[in-house]
């Protein structure tokens, strides 16, 4: 294999890699806690889109409560957006641990 070659090829997977990265912020996952009284919704980006609270837990008595509920949500759901850009990654690498890239969303 020459370096042309080579070059070409590490080319084709940067933008391969660029355009998973762009789809990858157009997916989103929601996390729960509480039984699905507290979602987080986030996208594949790392961002938080949305936090819906159930009317009927909102109470200052439960402020602490209501904090670890989103707290866990929050986490549930960059779990779950985290999992889907390794998913994405893994269908470029073709399950091939490549230093870099496969641990890009660890």
């Amino acid at each position: 294999m020459d370096m042309n070659s080579i070059m070409q090829q590490a080319q084709q997977m940067q933008q391969k890699m660029a355009g998973i990265q762009e789809e990858l912020k157009k997916k989103t996952a929601t996390g729960s806690a509480g039984g699905g009284m507290v979602t987080v919704t986030a996208n594949g980006n790392n961002e938080i889109l949305s936090v819906n609270i159930e009317q009927n837990i909102i109470s200052v008595d439960e402020q602490e409560m209501l904090q670890d509920l989103i707290t866990a949500a929050t986490n549930d759901a960059l779990r779950k957006v985290k999992a889907i850009g390794k998913e994405e990654m893994s269908k470029l690498t073709g399950g091939m641990n490549i230093p870099g890239i496969s641990n890009m969303f660890s």
